[in-house]
């Protein structure tokens, strides 16, 4: 699936804050971003701007995704939440925070 950059800036917005959702970033989550840098084809310039975008421009962009975009992000959310083998209450509240917000719904 091909985001354009937008729409990259703001999923690497919402996956950085699910990162540092539970107050730190560990390797197992670097790990799984360096993947997502690779599938996605972002580098870490996009990640610093994306940190200086606030997470209400982020959720406008992607409420105005498509169906299926929204649903592969909230995939990824998942999967980032889970890279380090717990998945934290800050974390849960921040992803149904996100699916809420744009309007799609994931068991």
């Amino acid at each position: 699936m091909k985001f354009n950059l937008a729409e990259k800036l703001a999923i690497v917005k919402a996956i950085d804050e699910v990162i540092l959702a539970d107050g730190h970033a560990s390797q197992s989550e670097l790990i799984f971003l360096e993947k997502l840098m690779n599938i996605l084809q972002f580098d870490i310039d996009l990640i610093q701007e994306a940190r200086k975008t606030t997470g209400n421009q982020g959720l406008s962009i992607i409420k105005a995704m498509r169906e299926d975009k929204k649903t592969t992000l909230i995939v990824l959310l998942q999967e980032m939440a889970k890279a380090d083998g717990k998945v934290d209450d800050s974390e849960i509240d921040l992803i149904q925070n996100i699916i809420s917000h744009i309007g799609v719904y994931s068991d």
